[in-house]
């Protein structure tokens, strides 16, 4: 049996597994399959910097391809794994080439949830690979027309680069708010009258019926009666976890690869992290899939290390980000559930505000939302961590510095 780890999926979870079994000790072959020919790079940037024209594909690599090298890490790209064999422990790829591990890791990552009424229309985007926005990037130009499918950060992120660049946006979102799933009522109000400063309209509780050509412009028709007429569209409204190929092979991923507290699947020998998994989470007591870079990075070594024949628990407090103007909004902890919301600092004046929204469920902090407010993100995530129970009224007093909360 060979002796080589084969991590399938070489974005943020399969580099840092991949690092992280060399400094763990892991001697034998490693092999780092990725569908895409680029070398790995950041994706946070590619709805940002990267489309604002700020930061090219070379800045964004995880790691230089030197460091691949030194590693003994073989970097197979624009290759896809197409089955996996538990039993005789090898993967084939596309190209009929079978592969033998001892340990197998899947970070098969996620892609883009697809709109139905867009299917066959032309100037529709997604943003979730470098060639996405770079077919994306030739779209934008001053005043014309974009449309924006779904008030989530990727589409947010975007609307706030394309609005910089003097492009007509206008965004639509199916729920009652932008930003419903992930955050309270007070930051989608924020977000979306700092998106309005901007020229960007944002119009929520729309459904779209229908796309239909019209000359080199397209016209979206809401099932409302609305009609919007645009250059071209961005859709985004989630993404889902990649699981055909561990489904493929026996392994439970309806609703991502379910793994245990130390990542292993249901078979001894595969392992998984990043977006495609569903892991439990002792500090919400449930299973949690997260789309995270941070999530990505420390599930992934956490994975290397019991690869390598420790017993570490992964239990991390999930944190976001996303930049959008001059702002940077951190998050921590999830704040599904939560019976109280508590304000620090004030919620008004757009790019100079400074605030945190703190969600607690029966006095439990459990979530948090920041802009400006560095020192109240990082005690947050302690403080979820060991499941505190802070008065809402302590939170709330600017005179309480952040380090003294669990002291009031």
């Amino acid at each position: 049996m060979s002796e080589s780890c084969i991590i399938v999926g070489a974005s943020h979870a399969g580099v840092s597994l991949a690092l992280q079994l060399r400094r763990e000790g892991w001697a034998g072959p490693i092999t780092l399959i990725g569908d895409e020919a680029e070398l790995p790079y950041h994706r946070p940037p590619l709805s940002k910097e990267h489309l604002a024209g700020e930061k090219g594909l070379d800045a964004m690599q995880l790691r230089p391809a030197k460091l691949y090298e030194d590693n003994n890490i073989e970097l197979l790209l624009a290759t896809r794994v197409t089955t996996i064999d538990r039993e005789a422990r090898t993967v084939t790829l596309e190209s009929g080439r079978k592969l033998g591990y001892q340990k197998l890791a899947l970070c098969t990552g996620a892609s883009v949830r697809k709109f139905a009424p867009a299917a066959g229309v032309e100037n529709v985007h997604y943003i979730r690979t470098a060639e996405d926005t770079a077919q994306l990037e030739s779209q934008i130009e001053k005043g014309r027309r974009a449309l924006i499918i779904g008030g989530g950060y990727i589409g947010l992120e975007a609307a706030a680069v394309l609005a910089r660049r003097e492009v007509s946006v206008t965004v639509l979102e199916m729920s009652d708010r932008i930003l419903q799933r992930v955050t309270g009522p007070d930051m989608s109000a924020y977000i979306q009258s700092l998106h309005e400063s901007f020229g960007v309209q944002v119009l929520t509780g729309v459904e779209v019926d229908n796309i239909k050509a019209q000359g080199q412009q397209m016209l979206v028709c809401c099932t409302d009666g609305k009609r919007f007429e645009a250059d071209f569209l961005i859709v985004g409204i989630g993404v889902l976890p990649n699981t055909d190929l561990a489904m493929s092979a026996g392994l439970d991923g309806k609703s991502g690869i379910h793994v245990n507290e130390y990542g292993h699947t249901s078979d001894v020998h595969i392992y998984a992290a990043g977006d495609c998994t569903v892991h439990p989470s002792a500090i919400y007591g449930r299973n949690i899939r997260l789309e995270s870079v941070p999530n990505a990075n420390d599930q992934a070594r956490t994975v290397a290390a019991n690869i390598c024949g420790k017993q570490q628990v992964y239990d991390a407090v999930p944190w976001f980000w996303s930049d959008q103007y001059a702002i940077k909004l951190q998050m921590a902890g999830l704040s599904a559930e939560y019976d109280e919301v508590v304000l620090r600092g004030s919620v008004t004046g757009g790019l100079e505000a400074s605030f945190a929204l703190f969600y607690l469920k029966q006095g439990v902090l459990i979530a948090v939302d920041c802009v400006a407010r560095p020192k109240e993100f990082m005690i947050s995530k302690q403080l979820i961590k060991a499941k505190a129970q802070i008065p809402g009224s302590v939170l709330a007093n600017e005179e309480i510095a952040p380090m003294d909360f669990a002291a009031s």
